[in-house]
């Protein structure tokens, strides 16, 4: 059945951009805590450079959030989703994770154990991945058209790039001050935001008395948590156990199994897409839970649907390589690593301000591909940019134009992507599609991201820029076939 769509006006007009701006922020904050924020602890505690690259995979689990998110579109979280309604629900259970996987990770801030500091890691990505899940659904029922998605896609980006610099910057100048353990409960307080303003909402499901809904509410979602650690903590185990028998070490090149395997599942539903067209409304594959939405994604657009992934994974592939080996390309060059992060703090966060604004005004007012043209544009143009910077003499000022034209293209490119990739979902099934399509979007490049340090040593930083550059034009290629490409009527 599908499932209530909650009434608009919980979140209208300035509110509702209030409240994705909030959920932006919360999501961004503990996206770099275990990501940027826990490389630079692993490093400061003597843990190994190879050993540190095998945390990078935890950032991986986002792109697999299809796995679950149909979930999320069939069940309510006792407690929460009964008062508070679906999304709301399922967004408080997120929070009360993040919380407390970032309590965790902070009580173990000294990583005496690498496989507790990967467990809460993967923990605290795992309910971040869901509450992003929750709210893109949200915002999907709630605002449906391309006009109502620019302003509130911008808003939920203003938010995460806010994050950026609470995260990147401010949790930074905590640990070396305070240490690890007051910058991870530091950021978990500041994440834990959205939780409270919630809980103060009107009752968006079927009503009955807040305290006891916020009771059960909890107390479900401590079971949940606790299920969840446990398994996470069962699947680690094993898969740990069959990597030491495969003989699989710190220096193993792991990358092209794991690009197979998260792989296979694409590949099995294209190559099952006749069978797919001809599926009746009453199909088992179209009414599976688990299938259901990712069949019905391939239902309606047919064999343009490989059009379209092949085209998702390349859009934002130019800025995805180019975002790891940026700084250390900069710091070569000889800036200080105060110049980078006065550059990455309030140059950064305006251009990309300004860049999320933009594309958000111009969905409201533009073809969207035209828009996906310019944003493939400027995108590229950030790119080039570095390899301006590194013929140039040294010199702060010529540094925040280069970071400057980089975040904008980043940041107007991602709001145009967001902003489309919401209009190709199904509204019966806005979570597990959506999840399904930015998953596949990302899973390439930061799959290839990793070895982006062979590909410098090859053809050098001025190579390797241009190349991520001309990744990002590529996708102009695909628009007028884009153009063309109808979604099929719903036949029940």
């Amino acid at each position: 059945m599908t499932p209530a769509v909650p009434a608009p006006a919980a979140a209208p007009g300035r509110r509702g951009m209030a409240l994705y701006g909030l959920f932006g922020f919360a999501a961004g904050l503990p996206f770099y805590m275990f990501s940027t924020v826990l490389a630079l602890r692993l490093q400061a505690h003597g843990v190994a450079l190879a050993v540190i690259g095998f945390f990078a995979w935890v950032q991986l689990l986002p792109t697999l959030k299809f796995v679950w998110a149909p979930l999320l579109d069939r069940y309510d979280v006792p407690g929460f989703g009964r008062f508070w309604g679906k999304r709301p629900g399922w967004i408080m259970l997120s929070q009360l994770g993040i919380f407390s996987a970032m309590l965790a990770m902070a009580a173990t801030a000294g990583d005496g154990s690498l496989a507790v500091t990967a467990l809460f890691a993967v923990l605290l990505a795992f309910w971040t991945t869901t509450l992003e899940v929750a709210a893109d659904a949200w915002r999907i029922e709630l605002y449906p058209t391309q006009d109502e998605q620019g302003p509130i896609v911008a808003a939920n980006l203003w938010g995460y790039r806010t994050a950026m610099v609470a995260a990147g910057s401010g949790a930074l100048l905590v640990a070396d001050t305070a240490g690890w353990t007051a910058a991870y409960l530091l950021i978990a307080v500041a994440a834990f935001l959205p939780f409270p303003v919630l809980a103060g909402m009107r009752a968006q499901g079927e009503g009955g008395g807040r305290g006891v809904a916020l009771a059960t509410g909890v107390g479900a979602s401590t079971v949940i948590i606790g299920i969840g650690a446990a398994l996470t903590a069962l699947i680690g185990w094993i898969v740990l156990g069959l990597a030491q028998r495969a003989g699989i070490g710190a220096d193993s090149n792991v990358t092209p199994y794991v690009l197979v395997l998260c792989m296979l599942p694409f590949l099995a539903m294209a190559a099952a897409l006749p069978k797919i067209r001809r599926a009746a409304p009453d199909s088992p594959l179209r009414r599976s839970t688990v299938l259901g939405p990712y069949v019905d994604f391939f239902w309606r657009y047919g064999f343009a649907a490989l059009i379209l992934m092949a085209f998702v994974s390349i859009y934002r592939m130019g800025d995805v390589l180019a975002l790891n080996l940026s700084k250390p390309m900069i710091k070569g060059l000889g800036y200080s690593l105060t110049q980078i992060g006065r550059a990455d703090s309030l140059v950064a966060l305006l251009a990309s301000m300004i860049g999320v604004g933009l594309g958000g005004w111009l969905a409201t007012r533009w073809r969207m591909t035209w828009l996906l043209a310019l944003g493939a544009v400027v995108a590229a143009l950030g790119n080039f940019g570095f390899v301006w910077l590194a013929h140039q003499r040294v010199d702060e000022a010529l540094l925040y134009v280069a970071t400057a034209g980089d975040q904008f293209g980043n940041g107007f490119a991602g709001a145009v992507f967001v902003v489309y990739l919401s209009l190709l979902v199904n509204p019966r099934y806005p979570g597990a599609q959506y999840a399904f399509l930015t998953g596949f979007a990302f899973l390439l490049p930061r799959l290839l991201a990793g070895a982006g340090g062979t590909m410098v040593n090859v053809i050098g930083y001025d190579g390797f820029f241009l190349l991520s550059g001309v990744l990002s034009l590529a996708a102009i290629l695909f628009l007028p076939a884009l153009a063309r490409i109808v979604a099929r009527e719903p036949d029940a």
